[in-house]
């Protein structure tokens, strides 16, 4: 917004901390808007899409996957990274419904696009919802194992309020998509 120019930080410099396969660290010196400089260490991420798969009796397709940093098995939406910078992110939701669930989608809409960690982080993902489903083989990559769940639609609100779901992605598509259904 143009009344927050007083808020804005200017980079002076940056560098490399650390390059890794999805993760590229950064520190990038600024200076604050009251002429003072800081460090800003970040997380540059290339993106990624995430889809709720709604059947046609309203249960919606939801994974479940060890994930090693929480040292948890959660139950999410179908996600993944995109592929190159100017990847189509629904080109992306695609391949991960597909990848993760087997499923092809007669219809795919964009719910919204989120930041999910703008503290330290530039990652956004877009949330689609996919309908006019068409069960397949789920293949997904080598290093992926993961086990399909179709859920009621209000039992997984419940699983984002009890704790059951904890994914922040996966609680805004499913919060997002009851809404919609709402209206």
């Amino acid at each position: 917004m143009r009344f927050d120019s007083d808020l804005i930080e200017t980079k002076i410099r940056s560098e490399d901390i650390f390059d890794g396969t999805l993760l590229h660290v950064r520190r990038d010196t600024v200076k604050l808007p009251n002429g003072a400089t800081a460090a800003r260490e970040w997380i540059k991420h290339p993106g990624a899409s995430a889809v709720i798969p709604i059947l046609p009796d309203g249960r919606i397709v939801l994974v479940r996957q060890y994930r090693y940093p929480i040292g948890a098995i959660t139950l999410e939406v179908p996600a993944g990274k995109l592929d190159s910078a100017d990847e189509d992110p629904l080109v992306c939701a695609t391949r991960e419904l597909s990848e993760e669930t087997g499923y092809t989608a007669g219809k795919i809409r964009k719910i919204t696009t989120i930041a999910t960690t703008v503290g330290f982080s530039n990652e956004v993902i877009h949330l689609y919802a996919a309908e006019e489903l068409k069960a397949g083989k789920q293949h997904t990559d080598s290093d992926e194992f993961i086990h399909v769940s179709l859920v009621p639609l209000e039992e997984a609100v419940a699983m984002t309020q009890d704790g059951r779901i904890v994914d922040a992605k996966s609680i805004i598509s499913i919060l997002m998509l009851m809404r919609m259904r709402q209206k």
